[in-house]
């Protein structure tokens, strides 16, 4: 919810009825993510508890909300595509847990603008810069808003590496690959890693394709760590 605080300056704040729904739609869905899933996370020291801080990572699958999620141990919201807030009532409920459409094709001002608001309010947000989902398993090349959204903020960053979630649920397939913690671990098993949080003033001055190869490097890194947290190596 946006409000406006004493001083005028807008803000990003929500009431304990938002927290009590976001907690109880998390508690669910991250209990049937734990019992489907076999995962293991690295870093989840590196994310603050207090304050905004900018989560950004490659985007494999549909899982990668929750899995990032519960890494996190704080409320995150996210930008999740435009499209799906058209869908009837999948936009409510998406709007209910914290995200924010914006706009994959045109310029995304406004999901620009309520990336900085969330920011601004100190809460802690989830971006996928490659934009969709990658159809290769691959990271993808990044678009330049997330580069507006850290001049604007100048808050930390956290690269966020996960891998496994493209194996257990690929766009190109409807049903996932489960993989319980209670069977052998297989192909299906994810693997999150956080990384050190990255000071985002270090990157104002940066030109376009610097920012975005530096911070697509930070992130590949990451996804190397993950690789090999899921797979026990």
């Amino acid at each position: 919810m946006l409000q406006v605080n004493g001083n005028g300056k807008d803000t990003i704040e929500w009431t304990g009825f938002h927290h009590a729904w976001y907690r109880f739609n998390f508690a669910l869905m991250s209990g049937l993510y734990k019992f489907l899933f076999s995962h293991r996370y690295s870093g989840r020291e590196n994310v603050p508890q207090k304050g905004p801080i900018l989560l950004v990572a490659n985007h494999q699958s549909f899982l990668d909300p929750i899995a990032i999620g519960l890494g996190c141990g704080r409320t995150i919201s996210y930008l999740a595509r435009k499209t799906l807030f058209k869908v009837p009532l999948v936009g409510s409920y998406l709007r209910s847990v914290g995200c924010y459409p914006v706009d994959q094709d045109g310029v995304a001002t406004q999901g620009i603008k309520d990336a900085i608001r969330l920011l601004q309010g100190n809460r802690a947000l989830l971006v996928f810069p490659e934009g969709a989902r990658t159809y290769t398993g691959e990271v993808q090349a990044f678009r330049p808003g997330v580069q507006l959204i850290v001049k604007k903020s100048r808050c930390p960053i956290v690269p966020v590496g996960i891998a496994g979630a493209f194996e257990a649920l690929p766009r190109t397939r409807a049903l996932p690959a489960f993989c319980p913690l209670f069977l052998p671990g297989r192909y299906a098993s994810i693997g999150v890693s956080l990384g050190k949080p990255l000071d985002g003033a270090q990157f104002l001055d940066l030109p376009r394709e610097k920012f975005l190869t530096t911070l697509q490097d930070a992130i590949s890194k990451e996804v190397e760590n993950a690789e090999k947290l899921r797979r026990g190596s």
